[in-house]
This record gives structure tokens, sequence and C-alpha cells, in this order.
């Protein structure tokens, strides 16, 4: 089993920054350099803020791709089907082991 990993930020201060980012981009000459202002002041790369705010900007249906729920349900769906597929390989392998083991058996009457 995997250890899950702890994201360094918490939601409410990724919102928060990605809410300073959209209030505050008039301020700065563009919505990058908002960015690497904020990014700045709560200690994360301009890239890691940029990512949080495309991605609140496609949760809210203003750029086209997948929502965090969609993604969220994509990762849990391949999860079941890795696991569904491990499942079948054991069976498949167990029923090979105890059909050869039926044909070793000795033939009674």
């Amino acid at each position: 089993m995997t250890k899950k990993r702890v994201p360094p930020f918490s939601p409410e201060v990724r919102a928060r920054a990605v809410r300073m980012v959209l209030d505050h981009q008039e301020e700065h000459g563009s919505q990058w350099a908002a960015m690497q202002s904020i990014a700045a002041k709560i200690g994360c790369s301009g890239e890691t803020l940029r990512n949080w705010v495309r991605q609140a900007e496609r949760d809210e249906g203003v750029r086209p791709g997948p929502t965090s729920a969609e993604k969220e349900e994509l990762s849990r769906l391949r999860r079941e089907v890795r696991e569904l597929r491990q499942a079948n390989e054991i069976l498949r392998k167990a029923s090979a082991y105890f059909a050869m083991a039926e044909l070793d058996r000795p033939f009674r009457r």
C-alpha cells in the first residue's frame, strides 16, 4: 500500500492565493506578473500558482478541460480497473492451477 502524499498547502491557502491573483491581476502588467508576485509572498513557485489558477478556471467553466471532480472520478475509476484486473489475473492463475491438479489426479471408476 502506498502512502498518501499530503500537499504542503491547504485547500484554503490555495483558494486564497487564486482569489488574490484574480483580484490583483489588473495592478500588474499581466496575470503571470501577479502570479509571480503572490507566489513569492506565500512561498510557492509561480508555476505552482499558475496550475492552481488554471484548475480553478476549469472548475468554474471559464477554461476548457477536466474539472477537479472529473479528475478525481477518473482517478478512482482507473484505480478500480487496476484492482479488478489484478483480481482477474489471480482468479485466472488459480483456475489454471486447479485444472492442472484435476488432470494429474488418477482416474477412478
